[in-house]
């Protein structure tokens, strides 16, 4: 039951996305909603909803990676040489 929640968390991201990539395309090939104000709000709403989408599944993908450590753990530290 949880794995099916889990899928169903990750599903809706990309829908958002897919849905912020058809407002984009809309606004290209002229097709506007009437509930946005004008073209330029709805492409950017597209723009948003496209990138929060990737974003959310990029870092849900990244942290996962991390965690079973498939990638470098990154150390904030500055890297400091001794000059001899």
């Amino acid at each position: 039951m949880m794995r099916i929640i889990a899928v169903l968390l990750l599903l809706l991201p990309g829908v958002v996305a897919a849905f912020g990539i058809k407002l984009m395309r809309d606004t290209l090939f002229d097709d506007f909603y009437s509930i946005l104000l004008t073209k330029g709000i709805q492409f950017i709403i597209g723009l948003l909803l496209f990138i929060g989408g990737v974003a959310f599944l990029g870092g849900y993908i990244f942290h996962r990676d991390q965690k079973k450590q498939r990638i470098k753990q990154y150390n904030n530290k500055e890297k400091t040489y001794n000059n001899k």
